[in-house]
């Protein structure tokens, strides 16, 4: 095992999660394959907050579910700790721009149903984990709320909790800042790199997809970018700028002048 120092915490180049030799296709209507992966490898390692960028519809959202073991692909294996990842496991949390909240449960309760199968925790126990996590995003004051009286960036932290409330290893993102005005997708990053960055919380890895090439070199260790579909890895960017990142210096646009122009 190689332990490397980066510019944001100590790093295990060893991987955590990865995907190897991915083949996934989709049987439309009328006969129509459509191939997402032919052969696709990704690694993610331990303590890394890893992007991913590709063009609309190579497969970004595709890959993420079979990483979380949502979707069995066609050829080729996921492993989490080098052992094949059969299933889901609360270990892999996986948030989806179709992730919502249950209107008819309050905020404490849509985080709480994270913990429902945990038989190993008393209600009590389950109450006190999902308040601390609440706490965590700034939402401990919301706990009896219903989503339909939050704003859409306060929904987003309730989902983030929920999703940290297993302390998973991996977080899985799929597009989060999305949808919600700029201060509170400000708030939210800053809130998720400050979880990651502290070691003795989870998760240890993040994979954050993203169309926004800035927010990626804001958060990101390294970028992997994908091709059109059939995806595969065009190129691994790996960014080094101290954290936090500053936007006015330079090389924070260096890298983000290199991303679009391999997207491009």
């Amino acid at each position: 095992m190689v332990v490397e120092e980066t510019v944001g915490r100590l790093r295990i180049t060893e991987s955590i999660l990865e995907g190897r030799e991915l083949h996934v296709r989709f049987n439309l209507r009328r006969g129509l394959v459509i191939s997402v992966f032919e052969g696709l490898s990704i690694q993610v390692r331990y303590a890394e907050f890893l992007g991913i960028a590709g063009p609309v519809g190579c497969g970004k959202t595709t890959l993420l579910k079979v990483l979380a073991g949502l979707l069995k692909p066609e050829r080729g294996e996921v492993y989490y700790k080098n052992q094949r990842l059969e299933k889901p496991t609360p270990a892999i949390s996986l948030v989806l721009p179709t992730t919502t909240l249950f209107p008819w449960y309050t905020v404490l309760e849509n985080v709480m149903l994270a913990l429902y199968s945990d038989k190993s925790l008393t209600r009590e126990d389950k109450i006190e984990r999902c308040r601390a996590f609440l706490d965590m995003v700034g939402l401990s004051a919301f706990d009896s709320a219903y989503p339909s009286e939050l704003s859409d960036g306060m929904k987003k932290k309730v989902i983030l909790a929920r999703a940290l409330v297993t302390h998973p290893d991996v977080l899985l993102l799929d597009e989060p800042f999305d949808n919600i005005d700029p201060l509170a997708a400000v708030a939210l990053r800053s809130e998720i790199e400050n979880m990651w960055m502290n070691e003795s919380m989870s998760p240890s890895s993040v994979v954050l997809v993203s169309h926004d090439i800035e927010e990626l070199v804001e958060l990101c260790d390294r970028v992997v970018v994908l091709t059109e579909r059939p995806a595969r890895v065009k190129e691994v960017v790996e960014i080094n700028l101290q954290r936090p990142r500053d936007k006015r210096r330079r090389e924070f646009y260096d890298y983000v002048d290199k991303i679009f122009t391999l997207l491009s």
